[in-house]
C-alpha cells in the first residue's frame, strides 16, 4: 500500500509548528507503511482499553477476561514496540492466533453467545485484514470464521463448557456496555485512515495530471518556438542569400560594364540611379536585419529617459522627406514642440524610420504621407498616415509577424519583412503599444502609443 505524505488529521500540530504526540507514536509517514501506522495506531487504542478492562473485569469477578485483557496488552504493547522504535515489523501470524486463543477461552469464560466476546471479534479480525498483506486476507478470514462456527458449535451441544461469571442481569448489562467502545474506536481509526489514505493520494494524483498537462504545454509551446526559429533562420538565410546578394552583383557587373567602355553618359545615369535606390533599400535591409538579430540575441538594452518627440524625431523625419521628394510625395509633419514621452531614442527612431519608409514605398507617386502627434489618455500617440494601397485583410493578421514575408513597393522596392516585426518588439520593450488602420486601395494609419514624460 502506497505511503502517504501527511497524517496529521486525527491530532493535528500545535499551532507553533511542533510534532505533536499522536504523531510522534504512529511514527513518520515517510519512514513507516499505511499498514504499521494502522497497527501502530489501534495498538496504542486496544493498549488503553485493555489496561480499563482489566482491573474492572477483576473488580467484576471476571478473573478470565481480566488475565486476557492483561495478556492481550502486553502482547500487543510488545509488537508496537519493536515495530514503532526497532523497526521491526509486527508479526501477523502471531497477532491472528493471539486473537483466536484469546476469544475462544473469552467466549467459554464469559457466557458464551451472551457475552461480549462477539462484539469485539469482528473489530481485532478487521485490524488483522487492514495490518496484514493482500495474500494472506482470505486466508485469515477463512480461519476466523472456521473457529467462530467451530466455538459456537462446541457451546452449543456442550453448555456444561460455558461459565456465566454475571451475578445479576445488571453484571451482563455493564459488560456489553463496557465492550461496545473497543469495535467502534477500532472501526473508527481504520476508516479514518483508509479514508484520509484515499483522499490524499486522489490529491496527490490530481496534483500529477496537472503536472502532466503543464509539461504537455510547455512541450507545445517550445514546439512553436522551435518552427518559429526554424522560419526566422530559412528567412535570414533567404536575405542573406538572395536580397543582399543581388545589388552586390548588380554593383560589380555596372563596374565591369564601366571598366569595358561600353556605356554612354546617358546609360551610366539611369543604372546609377537604379543602383543608388537599390543600395538604400539595401542598407535599410542591412539595418533591420542587425538591429533584430542583436534584439535576438540580447544585446538591446533598453535606455528610456524623458526626450522631446520632435527633436529626437527631426533627423528621420528630414530623411523620410527625402526618399518622399523622390517619388513626388508629399510629406508633412504637424508634431507639437512641447510633447515630451518616455522612450529610448535610438529604439524609437528605428521604428519611425521603418514606418515612414514603408509608407513612401507603398504610396504611389503623387500621393500624401503625414506625420503627427496628440496626447491620447495620458498617452502620446504618433501616427504615420498614408493614401497608398493598404493592407490585403488576408494579410492583416500577420503584419507584426515574420511569417508576412517580403512585400514589393509601388516602384517595386522589396522589402524582407522584419521592419514591423522590429517596431513591435522595441515599442512593447519600451512599455508601448503599436496598431494599424488600413483599407485597400486608400492607404494605411499607423500609430505607436507611449507613456507621456512627467
Amino acid at each position: 500500500m502506497a505511503k502517504i505524505t501527511n497524517l496529521n488529521f486525527l491530532f493535528p500540530p500545535d499551532t507553533n509548528g511542533k510534532t505533536n504526540i499522536w504523531f510522534t507514536l504512529i511514527g513518520n509517514p515517510n519512514q513507516f507503511s499505511l499498514e504499521r501506522r494502522v497497527f501502530h495506531s489501534v495498538s496504542i487504542g486496544l493498549i488503553a482499553l485493555a489496561l480499563i478492562y482489566a482491573p474492572y473485569n477483576l473488580f467484576a469477578g471476571l478473573y478470565v477476561g481480566s488475565v486476557s485483557a492483561l495478556g492481550i496488552s502486553l502482547f500487543i504493547f510488545q509488537q508496537y514496540y519493536y515495530s514503532r522504535f526497532k523497526d521491526k515489523p509486527h508479526n501477523n501470524t502471531l497477532f491472528g492466533l493471539m486473537g483466536l486463543l484469546a476469544f475462544g477461552i473469552n467466549y467459554f469464560a464469559i457466557a458464551g453467545i451472551n457475552g461480549s466476546t462477539d462484539i469485539i471479534w469482528p473489530a481485532y479480525l478487521l485490524v488483522l485484514l487492514v495490518i496484514s498483506p493482500y495474500e494472506q486476507h482470505l486466508k485469515w478470514l477463512a480461519i476466523y470464521l472456521l473457529w467462530f462456527f467451530a466455538i459456537h458449535t462446541l457451546g452449543y451441544y456442550y453448555p456444561e463448557l460455558i461459565k456465566y461469571p454475571f451475578a445479576t442481569v445488571q453484571g451482563q448489562f455493564i459488560d456489553r456496555m463496557t465492550a461496545f467502545p473497543l469495535p467502534v474506536f477500532v472501526i473508527y481509526i481504520i476508516v479514518r485512515f483508509i479514508r484520509r489514505s484515499y483522499d490524499l493520494e486522489r490529491m496527490d494524483a490530481q496534483r500529477k495530471a496537472v503536472a502532466i498537462e503543464s509539461s504537455k504545454e510547455e512541450i507545445l509551446r517550445q514546439k512553436e518556438e522551435l518552427e518559429q526559429r526554424s522560419l526566422e533562420k530559412d528567412n535570414l538565410m533567404s536575405i542573406i542569400s538572395h536580397d543582399v546578394r543581388a545589388p552586390l552583383v548588380n554593383i560589380q557587373s555596372y563596374l565591369s560594364l564601366l571598366n569595358k567602355n561600353v556605356l554612354n553618359v546617358e546609360d551610366q545615369r539611369s543604372i546609377q540611379q537604379s543602383l543608388e535606390s537599390a543600395t538604400n533599400h539595401t542598407i535599410t535591409m542591412l539595418s533591420n536585419l542587425l538591429n533584430w538579430s542583436k534584439s535576438q540575441m540580447g544585446g538591446s538594452v533598453v535606455q528610456l529617459e524623458a526626450i522631446n518627440v520632435l527633436q529626437v524625431l527631426e533627423s528621420t523625419i528630414e530623411m523620410g522627406t527625402v526618399f518622399a521628394t523622390k517619388k513626388g510625395i508629399t510629406f508633412s509633419n504637424t508634431i507639437p514642440s512641447h510633447l515630451r514621452v518616455v522612450a529610448d531614442v535610438d529604439m524609437l527612431q528605428i521604428v519611425v524610420r521603418n514606418l515612414i519608409n514603408n509608407a513612401v514605398k507603398f504610396t504611389p507617386n503623387g500621393g500624401t504621407i503625414s506625420i503627427a502627434a496628440e496626447v491620447v489618455y495620458n498617452a502620446c500617440e504618433i501616427t504615420i498616415t498614408d493614401n497608398g494601397r493598404g493592407i490585403a485583410p488576408s494579410d492583416q493578421a500577420n503584419i507584426f509577424s515574420i511569417k508576412a514575408g517580403a512585400t514589393y513597393g509601388t516602384n517595386n522596392e522589396k522589402g524582407v519583412g522584419l521592419g514591423l516585426v522590429l517596431c513591435k518588439e522595441f515599442i512593447e520593450r519600451m512599455g508601448g503599444k503599436i496598431g494599424f488602420e488600413s483599407i485597400v486601395n486608400e492607404g494605411s494609419k499607423f500609430f505607436i502609443s507611449l507613456p507621456l514624460a512627467e
